[in-house]
């Protein structure tokens, strides 16, 4: 395998050794499609040429086996679905968390101790719907309004702990957004080491976090690792082809050296297990230096200085919520 050099984009692709082209991926659909359609057209072709009636050569009034023929099925066309009746109703503790307020636990005690009501009427059952465009809801005689939605991504500092609150720590990653520029109510999405750098995204969009940190979606992380010694080829290769940890087994997507520094790599990941980057090496007998997360869900840290962070365009918004995170 060639060397590569690391430039913070998507990483070599380990199937072939360099990087995929939307060209070559286009000429590989293109082929897997020409085989698909040449054996429909074979099956097919040989279904036009079989033999109908007597054969040839059968004796006259003998019985002639008839094949037997399954009935045809035919795709059913299902009506246009309406839109559900209520689709404007959400669960009235998501609305109270939405707003920023509290978590959806909270608002759950809340509504049971009789502190929210809708229309002017307490409300203490869990799960009631509410519309937020229509209805009046208010907490503790106070009315909710629907907090706006926002999205920004930040280049995490070093010493900074990724969480909310924590006693036990001198600084965590919401000290350094500023309530003036933002004051929504905002949470980290994913979690970085206390000692890993780089690209961490806030939002108050429950939907939006729970997608990217779920397991299925396989976002795409890039890390910028410094080792403690060279990065041997066998060690390189293991890493590919994947290792056993103690939680299962681990591949990277993509690795490559930094430069001719081989004791610098980038590593494309999809999991999202706890410290995975650093106990990948840690099995192998090395110690990460440095981590930094370079790229996260297709974001980058490009102009946003180590402590800083920007609200994202609506741009990199639409697709988040479309899924294209490479």
């Amino acid at each position: 395998m060639e060397r590569k050099t690391y430039t913070g984009k998507p990483a070599v692709k380990r199937e072939s050794g360099r990087k995929s082209s939307s060209r070559e991926t286009a000429k590989a659909v293109g082929r897997a499609l020409g085989k698909i359609s040449g054996r429909s057209a074979g099956r097919s072709d040989r279904q036009s040429e079989r033999p109908t009636g007597r054969p040839a050569g059968r004796p006259a009034g003998r019985p002639v086996a008839r094949p037997v023929t399954r009935p045809v099925t035919r795709p059913v066309t299902k009506p246009a679905s309406k839109p559900a009746v209520g689709s404007d109703e959400v669960r009235l503790n998501k609305f109270i968390a939405n707003s920023g307020i509290c978590s959806r636990r909270e608002a759950d005690t809340y509504i049971q101790t009789g502190l929210v009501s809708v229309n002017g009427k307490i409300v203490t059952e869990l799960g009631t719907k509410v519309n937020p465009l229509k209805d009046e809801i208010r907490f503790n005689n106070e009315r909710i309004r629907g907090e706006k939605k926002v999205y920004l991504v930040m280049n995490k500092p070093k010493d900074y702990v990724t969480t909310l609150s924590d006693p036990h720590a001198d600084h965590t990653v919401m000290e350094l957004i500023s309530t003036d520029k933002c004051p929504e109510r905002v949470v980290p999405v994913g979690r970085l080491d206390k000692a890993t750098t780089g690209v961490l995204l806030f939002t108050n969009d429950g939907d939006l976090n729970k997608k990217l940190t779920h397991p299925s979606h396989q976002v795409k992380k890039i890390y910028h690792a410094f080792l403690n010694k060279n990065l041997t080829r066998e060690d390189f290769n293991r890493i590919l082809e994947g290792i056993e940890l103690e939680d299962g087994p681990i591949a990277a997507d993509a690795l490559s050296y930094v430069e001719e520094d081989k004791s610098q790599v980038g590593l494309e990941i999809h999991s999202g297990r706890n410290r995975i980057v650093r106990r990948i090496f840690e099995h192998l007998g090395y110690r990460v230096k440095k981590l930094d997360r370079v790229c996260f869900a297709g974001l980058t840290k490009r102009n946003i200085r180590r402590g800083q962070w920007r609200f994202l365009t609506e741009k990199e918004i639409n697709l988040l919520k479309m899924g294209a995170f490479e």
